[in-house]
């Protein structure tokens, strides 16, 4: 199944008093930025394309090259004068063979990776899907006078919220048809519901705000704030750990480095994949932790990790990690390669790598070099990768 998403980030800012609300900084971090990361901590979301406001996209691609360095499946492409039009936009940038399409407002930065997901698995078993949460005060309807003329059964009322999440054919669908007839919606479901389809609600979260005026700021940090005291983590308790690994090169052998696929006419050989860069974070990790090295915990004369892949490798010793009470700080890894030439693949590579571990990408660097002709790697007998970890104790 092939998913993607649109972030929609090309309003005006009205009620922000001109400040462009984007990269109004939370935290100390602009708040795209908390939207990207969780949308790119979701290794199965590719590409994302970001909506920006028309005449804004070298400004936006400036800031994804400085924040993020090469950005690799993020599309930055043009808005348009409402919302839905800048939505339409952004789904005629995606590839016509997604499945699934997630779509989400770029000012909503404290949607999460599991929000996402969620949608996601929604809208592949209903074809649409939409996040919000149960309406908590009583709703009343007014005659247009200010007076009450109903109250609603709040039973039956939710609070729609994004993302939305459909299949790529019903949202193309429900966009045409709407762009046909002249109607302009308040949010994509209801052009799904115009369209004749039905919308499953899921659960959103009601920390999952929208800032969209000054007072929402606050509320957003705080919010923030919250999350981070949960985390536990205690600063003082960072440790630090090193990986190295070497596999040499073969014929009629897939090369996989960082979980990445990546065209070659050898690969390197090993019990498992023998992805050298996965097996050096792994020891890291575990030095990091003084839990032996890879070796000890997945020998080489257990059959059970023939040919397996070195990312459900990783997956374990992420979850050793979490029983014994720690969180990843960063990874920082360097691969040593004559060939081939792996500036293409480090940002999949980072990619996977965070999302395996529930990192932000910002957690994950991945650096190429050669040794310029020189010693085995430069001779391309084989390939080596070099890695420093950090980790820190939670809080009992």
């Amino acid at each position: 199944m092939k998913a993607a998403a649109v972030i929609v980030s090309a309003g005006k800012s009205q009620r922000m008093n001109g400040v462009d609300k984007q990269f109004l900084k939370l935290c100390g971090k602009p708040v795209i930025a908390y939207t990207l990361d969780a949308f790119l901590a979701c290794n199965d979301i590719t590409p994302i394309v970001l909506v920006v406001p028309d005449g804004s996209i070298s400004v936006y691609r400036n800031w994804l090259n400085k924040y993020y360095g090469f950005y690799g499946d993020i599309i930055v492409t043009a808005g348009g004068a409402e919302r839905q039009y800048s939505v339409l936009n952004g789904l005629r940038a995606l590839p016509e063979d997604m499945d699934i399409v997630v779509i989400h407002d770029g000012a909503r930065p404290m949607v999460t990776p599991k929000l996402i997901e969620d949608g996601i698995e929604a809208a592949s078993k209903f074809g649409a899907a939409v996040a919000a949460v149960p309406i908590k005060d009583t709703v009343k309807q007014s005659d247009g006078q200010h007076f009450v003329e109903h109250t609603l059964s709040r039973e039956t009322l939710w609070s729609i919220q994004t993302p939305q999440s459909f299949r790529y054919d019903i949202i193309m669908r429900a966009h045409t048809l709407a762009m046909e007839q002249g109607y302009l919606g308040t949010d994509d479901a209801v052009l799904a519901e115009r369209a004749g389809y039905r919308v499953k609600l899921f659960m959103g979260g009601y920390e999952n705000i929208k800032i969209t005026t000054p007072d929402d700021v606050p509320v957003a940090e705080a919010l923030l704030g919250q999350r981070h005291y949960e985390s536990r983590v205690d600063s003082v308790g960072y440790r630090s750990g090193t990986g190295y690994d070497v596999h040499r090169l073969a014929d009629d052998r897939p090369l996989i480095l960082g979980g990445v696929s990546i065209p070659f006419n050898k690969g390197l050989l090993g019990h498992s994949d023998a992805d050298v860069l996965i097996h050096a974070i792994i020891d890291a990790l575990l030095g990091a932790a003084s839990l032996g090295d890879i070796g000890r915990h997945f020998p080489d004369t257990d059959d059970s990790y023939k040919d397996i892949s070195s990312m459900r490798l990783l997956r374990e010793v992420n979850n050793l990690l979490e029983s014994g009470g720690y969180v990843i700080g960063n990874i920082d890894a360097t691969i040593i390669a004559e060939y081939p030439k792996l500036a293409p693949y480090i940002w999949p590579m980072r990619r996977c790598i965070a999302s395996v571990l529930g990192l932000n990408i910002g957690q994950v660097n991945v650096k190429a070099t050669t040794t310029e002709g020189l010693g085995f790697a430069g001779r391309q007998e084989g390939i080596a990768a070099h890695a420093v970890a950090s980790i820190c104790k939670t809080r009992e």
